[in-house]
């Protein structure tokens, strides 16, 4: 959680630069679509962690409604 926290932010922090540029100030896909591609990829990429990680499918506990209950290994 700690690294996509700090990827999000670099990410953010990135864009915030590149506005600062001369190349890019005033860039609406640099203000808008980079930031927004940047949060879907990595929530993206968290799904699928907990996918492998707990072999449980989020999308599909979206969808129904329904999750299994936490085994004993399972952090809380």
């Amino acid at each position: 959680m700690v690294v996509i926290l700090l990827l999000m932010v670099g990410g953010i922090a990135l864009t915030g630069w590149m506005q600062t540029t001369d190349a890019y100030w005033g860039t609406e896909w640099v203000e808008e679509t980079l930031k927004h591609w940047i949060a879907i990829a990595l929530h993206v990429v968290g799904v699928v962690h907990a996918r492998l990680r707990h072999h449980e499918s989020l999308v599909l506990a979206m969808i129904n409604g329904r999750k299994r209950a936490p085994a004993g290994g399972d952090i809380l």
